[in-house]
């Protein structure tokens, strides 16, 4: 099959941690050609959908994980998979993408599903599972989230789009920073913040489980470093080894039939303790890890399962 990859410069990506190199060397192996172009490179042309790239082979080499040929210009609609995998943050350029490559639908399979990821964004689609989740808030007003933060007391503050851990804040029931970070915050987005109940839990980890189209296929437990709040691998989380417990397999048993009906075929869950806090479908990662504390193949089921829809 012809495998275009729209991701973030493949030039950057840790061959030891990236999921998005993952998939490509498991579908090299599997005799995929691949082709690699950034979301700045898509285009609507004149009823086409095209992207400046170049054709990718990868190589597990530091430094040099892929030998690319020289750029040139090809129409989408000549593949047979396109994987959508840049990094968030979820503002108006990654929408547009799904837009563009929702024009794609019935000619081409994308992963996941851009129609599904535009509507999907990881801290609203829990919206949809309040039984599931800690308590919630999304709103601009500050008089709401200060409400929110009276009545629970130690909370946690973040953008509604970020991503990798930035921007979190924990606000304990001593703290008087949130109308600075409000200010902060308002001053520069127009989004509006999300806020959530502290859980204790997370100084055990911050559970991320994979599914692959719609199924659990195992967990992996990120600790946050000593001092921090955060537990995401980029801000110095240290992932360790972990089963799946009763409570996940009824988080997953409850989240994956949706995911699976809306072609969101490779996700990422987030879990602390007994609550599920994001469903994280934009560009999940974690599939390394998992495979070498599992010995499983995780990116071979995540390509079992799309070539099994073409």
């Amino acid at each position: 099959m012809k495998i275009a990859f729209q991701m973030d410069p493949i030039g950057a990506v840790d061959i030891n941690a990236d999921s998005s190199f993952r998939l490509a060397e498991e579908a090299q192996a599997r005799g995929h050609t691949l082709f690699f172009y950034g979301p700045d490179q898509l285009a609507y042309q004149e009823g086409r959908i095209t992207a400046r790239g170049q054709d990718m082979k990868v190589q597990r080499v530091a430094g040099n994980p892929a030998e690319l040929s020289p750029e040139r210009e090809v129409d989408l609609a000549e593949f047979d998979v396109i994987w959508l995998r840049q990094d968030p943050p979820f503002d108006m350029h990654y929408i547009t993408s799904t837009h563009l490559l929702d024009r794609l639908k019935g000619q081409v399979l994308v992963v996941n599903d851009p129609f599904w990821v535009r509507n999907y964004p990881e801290k609203l689609l829990v919206l949809d599972f309040p039984d599931l989740t800690p308590p919630t808030t999304i709103a601009r007003d500050l008089q709401t989230i200060k409400a929110f933060k009276e009545k629970h007391g130690d909370v946690i503050l973040k953008p509604l789009y970020g991503n990798g851990g930035a921007g979190v804040f924990r606000l304990d029931a001593n703290d008087r920073n949130l109308t600075s970070l409000h200010e902060l915050f308002t001053g520069f987005s127009r989004e509006p913040l999300i806020v959530q109940k502290f859980l204790p839990d997370v100084s055990n980890g911050d559970k991320r489980v994979i599914l692959v189209d719609g199924e659990a296929v195992g967990a992996i437990n990120r600790v946050p470093a000593k001092g921090e709040t955060r537990s995401n691998m980029h801000v110095g989380g240290r992932p360790e080894k972990i089963g799946l417990s009763e409570r996940d397999q009824e988080i997953c048993a409850a989240i994956g039939p949706l995911l699976k009906e809306k072609g969101q075929i490779f996700v990422g869950i987030d879990v602390i303790g007994d609550y599920l806090t994001e469903i994280n479908v934009t560009s999940p990662t974690g599939i390394q890890e998992l495979e070498r504390f599992d010995g499983v193949n995780i990116a071979e089921k995540i390509w079992q399962a799309i070539e099994a829809k073409l």
